[in-house]
């Protein structure tokens, strides 16, 4: 995979997980070709942690926010510390955000009022979001449309409002999440042997809407899963993505690095690519 020039679009690098080797894993993931990591938070306190490691790190960038399972205590005295970190350097996204009906970490009509302030967040500081479903995709969708559908039509989201992080909603949805201008983020389950679905739905994504994630320390791709993810295994996930696209790797590589710069707006040269 050398030569190849990837970006990282989502993986926990605060989380303890990486506390013993966090400087390791980084160098290991510069020598994999990875570019950029963006780091999302959980909560309030890990959104601060991530801005202080996007500070230290050049090739970290923050994304701040409250996990839906995080949100049983949401209140606007969060959403006061968010945007006030919002104008922290190397903040390019607000996440990660959304619903969680599989935990029962905090009631959904909580996680429903964390995820539309946040959105109210993201819209006034311009930010796009990541989004975060699990078994919830008709509220998360119908929130979403709301949202999007309410946007200004000059709005600097408009036509890049976020990504479906670990995209798990079924095949059938793939076309609504499209039709609002939403990015599609594919982890490292999709190079499992049973995720057929979700090869077709890696292979159905307009290229241009394509995004490769880790979610590290979690979903650790095929041959290593069972251990611990990061960064450097997300050119796993582009090369089993490029395999069921029938395109080369460099291509998929170079062409969902552009979708991330566009996307979160990052400060790389997209020509370099």
């Amino acid at each position: 995979m050398t030569g190849l020039l990837l970006i990282d679009t989502h993986c926990h690098l605060d989380f303890e997980a990486y506390d013993s080797d966090r400087a390791q894993v980084l160098e290991r993931a510069r020598a994999a070709g990875v570019i950029a990591v963006v780091n999302p938070a959980v909560d309030v306190a890990s959104s601060a942690a991530v801005c202080d490691l996007a500070a230290e790190e050049p090739l970290v960038f923050a994304a701040v926010g409250v996990h839906p399972n995080s949100s049983a205590g949401f209140d606007s005295d969060q959403i006061a510390v968010l945007r006030e970190l919002t104008g922290r350097g190397r903040v390019v996204a607000i996440g990660e955000i959304g619903l969680d009906y599989y935990r029962d970490y905090s009631p959904g009509q909580t996680q429903q009022r964390a995820f539309m302030a946040q959105l109210e967040l993201a819209l006034e500081c311009a930010l796009p979001i990541i989004v975060h479903n699990r078994d919830a995709t008709e509220d998360v969708l119908a929130i979403l449309a709301d949202w999007v559908n309410g946007m200004p039509a000059e709005h600097p989201l408009r036509g890049r409002p976020g990504v479906l992080h670990s995209f798990s909603a079924p095949e059938a949805a793939l076309e609504r999440v499209l039709d609002l201008g939403f990015y599609v983020g594919i982890t490292g389950p999709v190079t499992y042997k049973n995720a057929d679905e979700l090869r077709r739905i890696a292979a159905r994504t307009p290229p241009d809407r394509l995004l490769i994630e880790t979610d590290g320390p979690f979903l650790t791709p095929h041959p290593h899963r069972g251990q611990r993810n990061e960064p450097a295994y997300v050119g796993l996930v582009a090369d089993r993505i490029a395999a069921v696209r029938a395109s080369g790797m460099e291509e998929l590589a170079a062409q969902t690095s552009r979708n991330a710069i566009t996307l979160f707006n990052l400060p790389i040269a997209i020509d370099s690519l």
